[in-house]
């Protein structure tokens, strides 16, 4: 098992329509046989260039712990997801 973090960034949601979103991607991690350690949501913030026709995003950052075989499944579902507008997973050698 090894330690990543994912950042995304969400559609321009207030902070109660973003709950399910985060809800979403730890539920991905936990049926992964993963587990998450940390939630830290950075709130909303103006993007530097329009992605997907918007100009600001709900940031979001998962720490967690997974087989590495299991990131490509959370990757692909992360692309699949209409509200989340960005995201990258990196591996965290800490």
């Amino acid at each position: 098992m090894n330690k990543y973090e994912v950042m995304f960034i969400a559609k321009p949601f207030e902070e109660t329509e973003v709950d399910p979103i985060v809800e979403k991607v730890t539920n991905l991690i936990t049926k992964n046989n993963g587990t998450v350690e940390k939630v830290d949501r950075w709130g909303k913030r103006h993007l530097a260039y329009p992605v997907k026709k918007q100009n600001d995003g709900y940031y979001v950052l998962i720490n967690f712990e997974i087989d590495p075989t299991a990131i490509y499944e959370i990757d692909r579902v992360m692309k699949i997801q209409d509200e989340i507008l960005k995201h990258l997973i990196v591996k965290n050698d800490k």
